[in-house]
């Protein structure tokens, strides 16, 4: 995953089977990390604008797994499935998404003087073709998502 020192503004960027989306979010890497590893935070904001989220496993440790329905708005479900490959707190999160689309997800977590700079990535696992058609809403729903987690942590604090 490619990482910036930039840490001047939000960004994404989205490569050729790559999605980076960098946030610095107001709050300490301590509690933006419990967000991501505690099932009562993560569970109200994982997920793009509208839809909810229900858990059936979760367990945030090396070897573990992550199992949840993503419910959009129109009623449609998303059944999904993490493997949890490493978990490094404060610092870094990586798992394997493995139902479609398969990709490796890498949260990484830098302390800015009580603010933190969030590095979330996904490098996919699919091809060129297929990715050209799943950015399209991969991207949107990876940003709506951060500010879900921006939003809940303003509430937070």
């Amino acid at each position: 995953m490619n990482q910036s020192n930039d840490t001047s503004q939000n960004a994404a960027h989205v490569g050729d089977r790559e999605i980076v989306i960098t946030r610095v979010i107001n709050a300490p890497r301590d509690l933006v990390f419990d967000a991501w590893t505690k099932e009562e935070h993560l569970s109200k904001w994982w997920g793009p604008r509208g839809f909810t989220t229900t858990f059936e496993k979760f367990e945030m440790k090396p070897g573990g797994t992550w199992q949840f329905t993503m419910h959009g708005p129109d009623g449609v479900n998303f059944p999904n499935t993490n493997e949890i490959i490493e978990v490094v707190k404060p610092e870094r999160i990586v798992f394997k998404h493995a139902v479609f689309p398969h990709f490796v997800a890498t949260a990484l977590f830098e302390d800015l003087d009580g603010k933190t700079k969030l590095t979330y990535g996904t490098v996919f696992e699919e091809s060129a073709e297929v990715f050209d058609k799943v950015k399209t809403y991969a991207v949107p729903g990876a940003e709506e998502t951060m500010d879900r987690l921006e939003e809940l942590l303003a509430s937070m604090s």
